[in-house]
């Protein structure tokens, strides 16, 4: 598989993945993680879990890491924290899960 190819099912996955993990909030914005070197040369694939709270205005305030390869979870945890939700009047949590 080419890695554009891989790029965009990981894309694909990551969308869907996130928004079913967050019925109550949508996400306006989200950026995709970076599939690590090593990770390729390894030939590693996998999923990563995260809980992530959201602040009222809408920002990923604190993330954890709870399962998942460790090569992938770094990569995971950079691109979750860019996220950005749908404002609302309190936090939030959700369990988001991206496909590598």
């Amino acid at each position: 598989m080419t890695k554009l190819k891989f790029i965009l099912l990981v894309s694909m996955l990551l969308v869907g993945s996130a928004n079913a993990a967050d019925q109550g909030r949508k996400i306006v914005y989200h950026e995709d993680p970076e599939y690590p070197a090593l990770a390729g040369k390894m030939n590693l694939h996998g999923n990563v879990k995260l809980k992530i709270w959201i602040s009222p205005d809408g920002t990923v305030r604190r993330l954890e890491y709870i399962g998942g390869h460790p090569v992938l979870a770094e990569s995971s945890l950079k691109a979750v924290k860019l996220w950005r939700y749908q404002p609302d009047t309190q936090e939030s949590t959700a369990i988001v899960e991206l496909k590598f």
